[in-house]
């Protein structure tokens, strides 16, 4: 254990953790929701065991994710949807995701409800810290996951008031958010295969420049994707 934690890409790790707070802040509405209708003296069961369902399901789909994306061409298909999950955390719109998700009545159908919705919600998280992790060495990358989610989760369910308050104050935050999803994203791009296979094991300064080069887009794109969302709210009113 001790050389485990000696050993751990650290950088990874807050990666990780950052990447989960950002994209994962739903998880905490989507909880609150489901468990809205159980008695009050199950609420803290429903919370607790349909995080934990959450968390086990994750890990599995980041143990596929990782693997797969030692598939050619499956890099550049996962760092072209964090560029556009990074721009859609620069610009989310005014879309409402959770307002059909109905509470239920009773423990295991809270349970069944936050395990199936974090589910449908985790997609881009999977992509994200599956992309992080591939930083990290091959024998380390999924206790490297399990550890950022298990350190990340309960900051977002328990903490989550303190960590929307704190990115409404500092709006650069999600900047930097995106931004590093952006800079994964090149890292993974130029690290695919099929690209490695036409141009030749990437130098650290390529690596460098492609992730500069993702990061950059990403804000840019974001940019783009606020003015004109702000052009069309103009526009309507």
């Amino acid at each position: 254990m001790i050389e485990f934690l000696t050993t751990m890409n650290w950088a990874a790790v807050v990666q990780i953790i950052i990447i989960d707070i950002l994209l994962g802040g739903d998880n905490a509405v989507v909880i609150a929701l489901a468990c809205r209708n159980l008695p009050a003296h199950q609420r803290s069961k429903g919370i607790l065991w349909g995080t934990v369902g959450a968390i086990v399901l994750r890990v599995i789909l980041i143990a596929f994710a990782v693997a797969l994306l030692q598939v050619p061409f499956l890099k550049l298909a996962g760092g072209a949807l964090l560029v556009w999950i990074g721009m859609k955390l620069l610009a989310p719109g005014d879309e409402d995701e959770h307002g059909n998700l109905e509470g239920a009545g009773n423990l295991i159908g809270a349970i069944k409800t936050v395990i199936v919705a974090d589910l449908v919600m985790s997609v881009d998280n999977v992509i994200a810290i599956a992309g992080a992790a591939q930083q990290a060495d091959p024998d380390h990358q999924m206790g490297l996951v399990i550890f950022g989610l298990l350190v990340s989760i309960p900051l977002i369910v328990w903490g989550s008031q303190l960590v929307l308050k704190l990115i409404d104050r500092f709006p650069l935050v999600v900047l930097a958010g995106g931004a590093l999803l952006g800079w994964i994203a090149g890292g993974m791009m130029i690290t695919d295969i099929a690209v490695v296979e036409r141009i030749g094991e990437p130098s650290s300064v390529l690596k460098y420049a492609a992730s500069a080069a993702g990061a950059l887009l990403v804000v840019v794109l974001g940019e783009i994707a606020k003015r004109r969302q702000r052009g069309a709210a103009d526009a309507a009113h």
